[in-house]
């Protein structure tokens, strides 16, 4: 019986998406660990900051079009979409000298992360049952953070033996088979809701941008998405600081940490509850930024990745969850977009604020690291103010 309901669960259409999304995730993260390096020898050492929080502030404009136009004229569109970006991204690399450029290039880059996510989650909430939204979210994460993983370390590997260059073919490679998985799949927003692609679907107001219903996810995914940007910025440098040469070492064991999480623990927050799932989630952030900010050993470095990899593993599947727990069937593409641009917003302010603190000083790394602990030290009251709210409405409802 077991196995009748995973068949029904998980067909075809799911694990095309998967395996979309693993190399997707793959194509955008391999060349990250490699940039900050390939910025400062075009003479933008003070720009190393930008190169997430541009990719991320994009991302984040991008989402309230996107959720709109998921919700509109669904889910496939925004989704090759989001693929055909990084293709294209991919191959101008190459043609790029000068920091200006760059820079503009990694701001039209964020649109690939600000369109796909978005649509992925609708799609995946559409095609499986409320009772097992965070298994499927922990599944889909598996892959997901599999490229996430792999990227890094095959980045740093053509990097150092082939050059930038084909590194970046590369990542456009990974994104073309993306799209061609994209093509075999079938769309999913319900025919009555769907509309034709115009013009007019571009203009946004206040009620596109924010869901009101998903509010307290929005808070503590800005939270906890804040250490986010700050490991992405400040990591590459560290791992040199250290004597480690594979700058893609931290982003791959943290990313093996949360696929066991996943493998493991993907059915717990719809067995426990959102919330102290994510308690847990909140905890182990604090400890993972409090390591890393102490790190002065190689043991304590790869402790912070595998601690922030358990908290991480924990966090996205179960606030993606509950937004869709949380949102209206009509409104999911825009419920998911809040979400998002709470990560985007916590990942590209992370990733400035860590920069400009940073600058090059090794002396200040630690900084961002303790700000980031602080931050999700906040998240971690917000849950227990929230889960005492809940409780309290329960008793009233008992009285």
């Amino acid at each position: 019986m077991q196995m009748e309901q995973r068949s029904s669960i998980y067909n075809l259409q799911f694990w095309l998406l998967c395996t979309s999304n693993f190399l997707f995730s793959a194509s955008f993260q391999m060349i990250i660990p490699e940039l900050p390096d390939y910025l400062a020898a075009m003479g933008g050492k003070e720009y190393i900051g930008y190169i997430i929080a541009l990719f991320t502030l994009t991302a984040g404009l991008s989402r309230p079009f996107s959720g709109k136009l998921t919700d509109s004229i669904g889910r496939m569109p925004l989704m090759i979409f989001g693929s055909l970006v990084c293709f294209v991204c991919g191959g101008i690399y190459p043609f790029i000298s000068s920091v200006f450029f760059f820079l503009v290039l990694r701001f039209v880059h964020g649109f690939s992360t600000g369109t796909k996510p978005t649509a992925t989650a609708a799609y995946v909430a559409d095609i499986i049952p409320e009772d097992r939204r965070g298994e499927a979210q922990g599944m889909l994460g598996i892959f997901t953070a599999t490229g996430m993983s792999i990227g890094p370390s095959i980045g740093s590997y053509i990097a150092e033996d082939f050059g930038m260059n084909t590194l970046f073919i590369t990542s456009s490679v990974f994104a073309l088979l993306s799209i061609v998985i994209l093509l075999n799949m079938k769309e999913t927003l319900p025919k009555e809701q769907k509309q034709k692609f115009s013009l007019k679907l571009f203009r946004i107001g206040w009620v596109d941008v924010f869901e009101p219903r998903v509010m307290n996810v929005f808070w503590l995914m800005l939270l906890v998405s804040f250490s986010s940007g700050v490991l992405l910025t400040l990591v590459p440098d560290q791992t040199k600081m250290l004597g480690i040469s594979n700058k893609g070492l931290f982003f791959t064991i943290y990313t093996i940490a949360s696929l066991l999480v996943r493998v493991f623990f993907s059915k717990s927050s719809d067995k426990y509850g959102r919330i102290p799932i994510l308690k847990i989630s909140a905890a182990l952030m604090i400890a993972s930024m409090v390591t890393i900010a102490m790190a002065t050993e190689f043991w304590q470095f790869i402790l912070a990745s595998v601690l922030f990899g358990f908290s991480w593993g924990f966090n996205t599947p179960t606030l993606t969850a509950w937004t869709i727990d949380l949102s209206d069937e009509r409104y999911r593409g825009r419920a998911m977009a809040t979400m998002y641009i709470a990560l985007e917003a916590g990942i590209g302010l992370g990733a400035y604020f860590s920069g400009a603190i940073y600058q090059g000083n090794t002396e200040r790394i630690s900084i961002s690291y303790w700000l980031s602990a602080f931050l999700s030290l906040i998240a971690l009251v917000i849950l227990f103010w929230v889960g005492k709210q809940k409780t309290l409405e329960k008793e009233k409802l008992v009285v």
